[in-house]
């Protein structure tokens, strides 16, 4: 018996002959099996698409009749000579599984099997673009800059971001956004996304992170990437080096003291380098003018004193004779 069933199936296959009986495809995509037949004897036999795990349990899906309710997305062409065609649109996870192309006979159809599975679509090399233009240098002035992983290609995409440092990788967090920003900044590193799915793996270019100055609540630092302009933060790190900070009322006021007190310490000083330049004759002259001088109006003054003592007594002795 089992010889016999092998010998059914052995002038089947040679009646009915398809060029695929295995499919894998990933979703939303479309596949067509073309077959061959005896186009003598079968030109008018019904031909049909079916579904399930054994030839007694097919279901028909569609038939070249019309007969079975065909979906949109499926179709099932009888050129005869030119041979049978069934193409299904638009493929989904639940096609996955046994189908028949069969041939309607009298006794036993002649069928062949086509094994279908459907998988994720692989994904692409992700790209890697800011969300804000890089145009301005935001990152001169500290501020936050999201990196957005993306690719063309793929379905149920899973995202994660490592950081690259000291010859490691460290795993970041699983999304498809990197937030670059002050608190995260601690040193030079190196960045990079990983897209995947349950068929494959894609890894990112590396974007780089040079950081210049760290701050609490303000940094400068700058980003490297493909297809973003290249700049550096000289002039804002020439700024921040080379500024001054604002003077309180107290700096002030002691500055002010500073400058006064040197100020008079000049003028000692001066006044000190000046006299000491000076002959000691000449001092001698200069002080001996001086004492001279003051001897002399000292003699005028007592002279004009006595003077008008006189004319007083005069006056009063010429009062006494009248009365």
């Amino acid at each position: 018996m089992r010889t016999l069933y092998l010998i059914l199936l052995i002038h089947a296959s040679l009646q009915l002959r398809c060029d695929k009986g295995h499919i894998t495809a990933p979703i939303g995509s479309e596949f067509i099996i073309t077959c061959r037949y005896d186009a003598n004897r079968y030109l008018f036999s019904k031909k049909y698409w079916c579904r399930g795990d054994s030839r007694s349990t097919c279901e028909i899906l569609l038939d070249s009749d019309r007969v079975a309710k065909a979906k949109a997305r499926s179709h099932i062409i009888d050129a005869g000579r030119n041979g049978l065609f069934v193409k299904i649109t638009d493929l989904q996870f639940d096609d996955t599984g046994m189908y028949w192309i069969g041939i309607d006979k009298m006794y036993a159809d002649i069928m062949t099997s086509v094994d279908v599975i459907i998988t994720e679509v692989p994904v692409s090399k992700p790209r890697l673009w800011p969300l804000s233009s890089l145009v301005n240098r935001p990152t001169c002035w500290g501020q936050q800059v999201t990196v957005r992983c993306g690719c063309t290609k793929g379905t149920s995409i899973r995202y994660a971001w490592y950081q690259h440092t000291h010859h490691k990788d460290f795993l970041l967090y699983h999304l498809s956004d990197l937030s670059l920003n002050c608190d995260t900044m601690g040193e030079d590193s190196e960045y990079y996304c990983i897209v995947s799915n349950e068929i494959s793996s894609q890894k990112s270019d590396h974007l780089s992170v040079q950081v210049l100055m760290l701050a609490d609540s303000s940094c400068i630092y700058v980003i490297n990437m493909e297809d973003q302009p290249i700049y550096d933060c000289a002039d804002r790190m020439s700024t921040t080096t080379a500024k001054t900070p604002p003077l309180t009322c107290k700096a002030a006021t002691e500055i002010g003291k500073q400058s006064s007190h040197s100020n008079q310490t000049d003028q000692h000083w001066l006044f000190s380098e000046a006299w000491a330049e000076v002959p000691l004759w000449y001092m001698l002259l200069r002080w001996g003018s001086f004492a001279s001088l003051l001897v002399v109006l000292l003699g005028v003054v007592l002279r004009f004193t006595k003077a008008q003592c006189n004319i007083k007594c005069s006056n009063r002795k010429r009062k006494v004779n009248h009365f």
